[in-house]
Formats: structure tokens, C-alpha cells, sequence
């Protein structure tokens, strides 16, 4: 990465080093200043002296980086400064607290984006176009076959699936943080009232989102109820790690499903052995990458995080941007 424009951010051993603020964003190892983007396991690690990241996701980083990190809990918008550098951190639209970092030293603005959607999300704060000189920009389904319908059109087609079949229950996978709360979210928002059941690791995340009041249909964890209940006509929603687990034997012949941005894959849903597979990601798609870096007016662009020859190909060849790819050790959508 060869950052000209003063140097803002340059890539070092330990991530995205941001030298007038003398901090690391989403640093890949330990640093003593680190700017969070949000609470995935890929972009906030453990073992910083100190930590900057939005106050709505305050809850899961303790729970996943511990209780007792030195923790700066920021809002939306708020300017501070950090050194020579002032920074500012908008919201992503990716998951809850999720945040696109501003940072702006010497008439120069650059802007990570973190992950993101601008996909309406009943989750999470929506996602908010940044000015900027430099994008860094995530590209995780930076492709042209990846085009999303609402997470309602989504959510519709799971409760037909999930409510048309009540002789059996019903497992749909789903990332334990930020996917499986959308759903419920998006469930709610449709309409529905019934129960649904949760692995432990989805109640865990879950319990931080109900705290934060975001709206959710009802939950219970699955544990609450006896092993020889069969659950049958109930909705359970579970990791990916869950499936073809021990944990699966107290289901007799379940239904299956994923909610995946990669079941937009032509036979992805039965390589990896499911019924059904819903197309819902937490990730822009192919129009919401180049929206964004239009809406951005930045003269050059970093790509990383998945499809990023693709991506700047397309901007440098279609749109006059200046664009290159950039390697980082983010890892796209999991979770």
C-alpha cells in the first residue's frame, strides 16, 4: 500500500496505522491504541491498552475482549481529536454499535469503512454516506452477482418456509452476532409475535441487543426446554458451527436452512448440506459498493476485505477512480 496524500494511513505488521493519530484501526495484534470499527471477531482483537468504538457496542466487546479493557466509548458524529488528527466514527449499517472511522490531518480526509450495508436494517443504525479524499473500503461481496432483496422480502419467505411445515422443527443457521438479531428484528417487523428458540451463543449476543432495546420478536433459549420435547412447528435459530453438531441429536428430521449473503452462490446451499438457503447478508452488495464510493467523491480508493480486484478493476476501468486493492487480514462475512 503505497499511501501518498501525507502518509494519513499506512499498513504496518500490526493492521492500518494512522500515524497524526498515533493509533491502529482494527489492528491485527496488540498495539496500544486502537480504533474499533466494531465488535466482530476479525476487526476487534485482544490484548490493546486502549480501545475507541461506538457506545452501542460496548457490551459485546467486554464480553468477547473482557470486562476489564480501557474501553472509549464514542457516539455517532462526535469529533475528537487524537494527536494531530481528528476523528469521527458514522454509522456502518453493518451490525449494532458498527462504524465507518473518519479520521482528518492536514486538509486531507480519509475514511475506513469498516464492514457495512445500505440495506435498511431494523437492527442496527442505518448506514451514512461520508465525503472523503481516500476510501478504504470493504468488498466482501464485490462482485456483480451479488444483488440483495429487503431483509422483509427475506423474512417473509423464512416464515412461509419455517410455517409451512409445523410436523417437525425448524433450524435456521445463522452468524451469532449480528445476523441472528437482524433476523428477529426483521421477523418483528413483519409481524410476528410467535417464540423463537435460540442456541446459547445466539441468546448470548442477543441478551446485548435487547439491553439496547432494539426491537426483536420473543426469545427463549432452547436449554430452557426438556431434551425429549421435540419442538416440533417451533423456529430455532443456531451457528453455523451448530450444524451436524451434538447438539443436533434432540431434533428428530428438523427442517434446515442458512441465511447467508454466500447462498447468493449456485450450489452453495447443498455443499454445505442444507434444505433451504435465504440470501440475507450484513454486507453491501454490488450496487451498494459503487453507490458508496460515488457518494464518497474519493480521488482514490483501497479495497480490501474479499472481491477487491474485482471491485477496483471496475472503478479504475468504469468509473476514472483511482483504485488498487489492499491486503489486510479482515475475513469477510462470518460471525
Amino acid at each position: 500500500m503505497s499511501c501518498v496524500q501525507s502518509n494519513l494511513i499506512e499498513r504496518t505488521e500490526s493492521g492500518l496505522y494512522c500515524r497524526a493519530a498515533d493509533a491502529w484501526i482494527d489492528p491485527w495484534k496488540p498495539v496500544p491504541k486502537a480504533l474499533i470499527t466494531h465488535a466482530h471477531s476479525d476487526h476487534a482483537r485482544a490484548g490493546c491498552s486502549e480501545y475507541w468504538a461506538i457506545d452501542s457496542s460496548e457490551a459485546v466487546l467486554r464480553q468477547r475482549l473482557g470486562q476489564t479493557i480501557n474501553l472509549h466509548p464514542v457516539v455517532y458524529g462526535k469529533e475528537f481529536w487524537l494527536g494531530q488528527c481528528k476523528v469521527s466514527f458514522h454509522s456502518a449499517g453493518h451490525v449494532l454499535g458498527s462504524a465507518q472511522i473518519r479520521l482528518e490531518s492536514d486538509g486531507q480526509v480519509w475514511v475506513v469503512s469498516g464492514d457495512y450495508k445500505r440495506d435498511h436494517d431494523p437492527s442496527c443504525a442505518p448506514f451514512e454516506s461520508i465525503a472523503c479524499d481516500v476510501l478504504i473500503t470493504e468488498a466482501t461481496f464485490g462482485m456483480p452477482i451479488y444483488r440483495w432483496d429487503s431483509g422483509a422480502k427475506v423474512a417473509e419467505s423464512i416464515r412461509e418456509w419455517w410455517q409451512g411445515d409445523r410436523n417437525r422443527p425448524t433450524l435456521l443457521f445463522c452468524y451469532a452476532f449480528g445476523k441472528a438479531q437482524r433476523l428477529l428484528a426483521e421477523l418483528k417487523a413483519i409481524g410476528v409475535e410467535e417464540e423463537v428458540l435460540l442456541h446459547g451463543a445466539v441468546e448470548t449476543v442477543t441478551r446485548h441487543y435487547r439491553e439496547a432495546q432494539v426491537p426483536m420478536t420473543p426469545s427463549r433459549p432452547v436449554s430452557d426446554y426438556p431434551r425429549n420435547d421435540p419442538l416440533n412447528g417451533r423456529l430455532i435459530l443456531a451457528p453455523p458451527s451448530a450444524h451436524r453438531s451434538s447438539w443436533m441429536r434432540r431434533f428428530k428430521a428438523p427442517q434446515t436452512g442458512f441465511a447467508s449473503g454466500w447462498m447468493a452462490v449456485r450450489g452453495a446451499r447443498q455443499r454445505r448440506g442444507y434444505e433451504r438457503g435465504f440470501v440475507l447478508s450484513d454486507h453491501a452488495d454490488w450496487p451498494g459498493l459503487i453507490q458508496t464510493v460515488r457518494e464518497s467523491g474519493a480521488k482514490k480508493v483501497y479495497v480490501t476485505h474479499g472481491q477487491s480486484d474485482v471491485l477496483a478493476r471496475y472503478l479504475r476501468e468504469c468509473e476514472g477512480i483511482d483504485a488498487e486493492p489492499l491486503e489486510t487480514l479482515f475475513e469477510g462475512e462470518q460471525d
